[in-house]
């Protein structure tokens, strides 16, 4: 098996303002809403943010997934960050064609390329990128799949050694095109092992190991940051612990205002991500507030749905920095924001986030790892105890069955 991923599109722009798929199109809905822009303007933002093929322009969850992919050793290099619409992913895709019959010969499978060092070599990536929170879904899957024994702890703990050494959009205004010319994954290798941070020497694809991909890489250290110098001390991604989430939750560091990495404020709880959407367009969500989005668990969705329309609704109205939002659901890796999610237990399973009622006062401190509800632990009980899940009585065939079967986002969301 060998991936060749699709590769982003090209930045959009109007009138000589850059333009990306969120900035352009989700978040510009709320800067309507907010009468910030016209109903031309943003017609007009709609018709140039997505100007071809591609994945998008950001490091949102196909990039981030596409590097990772890259890093695993599962495609050639440079593979991740070439545009879809490059000469370049062409050869790249020409040589991938070669290459698979290479190692169909050599009898060379995936099970042989995804390794725990490999895994780990991904995960190092992810935090050092500023990846998509979803990111930790898929690798704690495919860990999964590939029978390897990876938790949630191994994100922590390599959280706290791993600073980020670059920020593309949502976190800033750099784009994978921008990240490919500063020298792509090669590029992000280089600096990691350079700085001796613990990537595995381990083959991939390619036949190669990172060092040896390194060696050939060109890096712009002004974009691409060595690991002496990087944009903030802090990994891109942390995972939070405490009473409203005692298996774990995640937060994209790169995409909070380093001013809102703690945040006390009054929860405003929805069951589902439309009931919330429309809080926030009728300005029921005010400064202050927490938006706690239930039911939109790997069980309760059923099937885990990203909540970036709110989130993109909530920054396009200038709340950004005033309101935070946790939700046992995901997030697009377009999201920004102090915005956490995969909060586990989830609702369905009887977890805390399902007993939480408007007006309880949530404490999120990410330097501290902590997310919080201000109740005792037997007020927490209390609540439990009266608790009964929402039941979707309409839920029937294979998603009734995924419903039952499919365990926390903790753990992947996979069907054990």
């Amino acid at each position: 098996c060998i991936v060749v991923t699709a590769g982003p599109m090209q930045d959009g722009y109007c009138e000589n303002q850059q333009l990306t798929l969120i900035r352009g199109t989700f978040e510009a809905v709320g800067q309507y809403r907010a009468g910030k822009i016209t109903e031309e303007q943003l017609a007009k933002m709609e018709m140039n943010a997505c100007p071809g093929a591609g994945s998008c322009q950001g490091l949102y969850t196909a990039n981030t997934m596409a590097c990772l992919t890259e890093v695993m050793g599962m495609s050639l290099p440079e593979c991740a960050a070439s545009s879809a619409v490059s000469a370049k992913k062409r050869r790249i895709a020409f040589d991938s064609g070669f290459k698979i019959v290479e190692l169909v010969k050599n009898n060379i499978l995936p099970k042989s390329i995804i390794t725990k060092d490999s895994i780990r070599n991904a995960i190092i990536t992810d935090l050092a990128l500023g990846g998509s929170t979803n990111s930790v879904l898929h690798l704690l899957a495919i860990a999964n799949e590939a029978e390897i024994d990876v938790t949630l702890d191994d994100f922590a703990e390599l959280a706290e050694k791993i600073p980020q050494i670059i920020k593309l959009d949502p976190s800033s205004t750099l784009t994978m095109t921008d990240f490919e010319r500063a020298g792509g994954v090669p590029g992000a290798l280089k600096n990691l092992i350079d700085a001796n941070v613990g990537i595995s020497e381990v083959k991939g694809v390619s036949e190669l190991t990172p060092s040896q991909i390194a060696a050939n890489a060109w890096v712009d250290t002004e974009v691409i940051r060595p690991v002496s110098a990087p944009v903030t001390s802090n990994a891109g991604l942390a995972i939070l612990y405490g009473n409203i989430a005692p298996e774990g939750c995640a937060v994209k560091i790169s995409g909070v205002d380093p001013d809102c990495l703690t945040f006390e404020g009054t929860a405003k709880v929805f069951s589902g991500e439309e009931a919330a959407m429309e809080a926030v367009d009728k300005d029921i969500v005010k400064a202050g507030d927490v938006v706690v989005i239930k039911d939109e668990g790997p069980k309760g969705g059923p099937g885990m749905r990203e909540m970036l329309a709110v989130t993109a609704l909530i920054m396009g109205k200038g709340l950004g920095k005033q309101v935070a939002l946790i939700t046992d659901g995901r997030f697009s890796g377009g999201t920004r924001g102090l915005c956490i999610g995969h909060i586990s237990p989830e609702s369905a399973a009887g977890g805390v986030i399902g007993v939480l009622k408007d007006g309880d006062r949530i404490k999120i401190d990410i330097p501290a790892r902590k997310i919080n509800v201000n109740l005792s632990d037997e007020e927490i009980e209390e609540r439990k105890r009266q608790f009964k899940p929402a039941e979707n009585k309409n839920l029937k065939g294979y998603l009734a069955r995924y419903a039952k079967v499919v365990n926390s986002a903790s753990k992947g969301a996979v069907c054990s």
